[in-house]
């Protein structure tokens, strides 16, 4: 059971995948992930596609549009982002606006794929890929809604969710490098930059022939290890400033919590102490004698007995 070390799928969309030749590589992958035979037609040119002056842009997009006419997003994010679901919203909506022609019907909106590969933690889950998209679901029925006849044959669906676009969240870092079929073989890959002989998944043999780091040349090969040691970097300097800045939340919260913690200890003794006073009093007890017992000077219990008095009164 051996194991080849290949260039990391990001470095080879910057690099490598935009060649038709190359196609077979990231066709194996998204067959695999959308469970359906995927031919890529074209590559879809954007701003985040293009190289730029910095090799530390954690984020790229590969926008690609199959032979269904339907256009699949694939990110790489490194960083946390916080608002992360935002802005991939905000990217199927811009493709599906900007693939809409002036004048055109509704009935030409684009299908779209969003499939974002992430290396940071994100969200709350167990699982290391999610999917989602639109049901329609009775609130009383409890039926999942599905097109007319006309629809179906119109538009060669059947559920208004194979029109909304889908999502894809791999988390990475979820993933325990146990392959139980062939799309955690992609994952594998993903995670490891490596994959084994005895993987089987689409574009995995082609990957091996195109993605081998002994292929490089020396200068690709010091740019790819100075673009590797970057990410290193960056993820470094993430966790570092989560770790400095979470000792510095939990330092501030300690302290804000034993000062409310002291005022509340004192509120809470002031009541009973005030609450033993009025039972004292209620006993009879002269004032002297309760202030003797209790440590309170004899002014603060006769203020507390002149209150006891008012509120009999009234």
């Amino acid at each position: 059971m051996s194991e080849r070390r290949l260039i990391s799928f990001d470095w080879a969309i910057k690099r490598l995948l935009r060649s038709k030749a190359n196609f077979e590589i990231l066709e194996g992958f998204l067959s695999e992930l959308l469970r359906e035979d995927v031919t890529i037609i074209s590559l879809l040119e954007s701003e985040t596609n293009k190289e730029t002056q910095s090799q530390k842009q954690s984020r790229l997009d590969l926008k690609v549009k199959n032979s269904k006419n339907e256009f699949i997003i694939v990110e790489i994010q490194y960083e946390t982002e916080y608002d992360f679901l935002q802005r991939v919203l905000f990217s199927t909506s811009k493709t599906i606006t900007e693939n809409l022609e002036v004048g055109s019907p509704y009935s030409d909106v684009v299908k779209v794929y969003s499939i974002n590969i992430l290396y940071f933690d994100f969200g709350h889950g167990e699982d290391y890929i999610y999917h989602g998209n639109t049901v329609f679901k009775g609130l009383y029925k409890n039926d999942v809604l599905q097109l007319n006849e006309r629809q179906k044959k119109f538009f060669d669906k059947e559920f208004p969710q194979q029109i909304f676009p889908e999502y894809y969240l791999i988390k990475i870092n979820n993933f325990n490098n146990v392959a139980k079929n062939t799309l955690d073989e992609w994952v594998y890959f993903l995670k490891n930059e490596k994959v084994k002989s005895e993987f089987t998944a689409k574009g995995l043999k082609k990957a091996i022939e195109e993605l081998d780091i002994l292929k490089l040349s020396v200068d690709e090969r010091r740019a790819y290890e100075r673009y590797s040691d970057d990410l290193h970097y960056q993820a470094s300097m993430v966790q570092s400033s989560f770790g400095v800045g979470q000792m510095e939340g939990f330092q501030k919260g300690l302290k804000k919590g034993l000062k409310k913690g002291v005022r509340k200890g004192r509120q809470d003794a002031r009541k009973e102490m005030l609450q033993t006073v009025k039972n004292l009093i209620a006993m009879k007890l002269s004032l002297e004698s309760i202030a003797q017992a209790t440590g309170l000077s004899f002014e603060e219990v006769k203020k507390i007995n002149d209150g006891q008095c008012m509120q009999n009164k009234s």
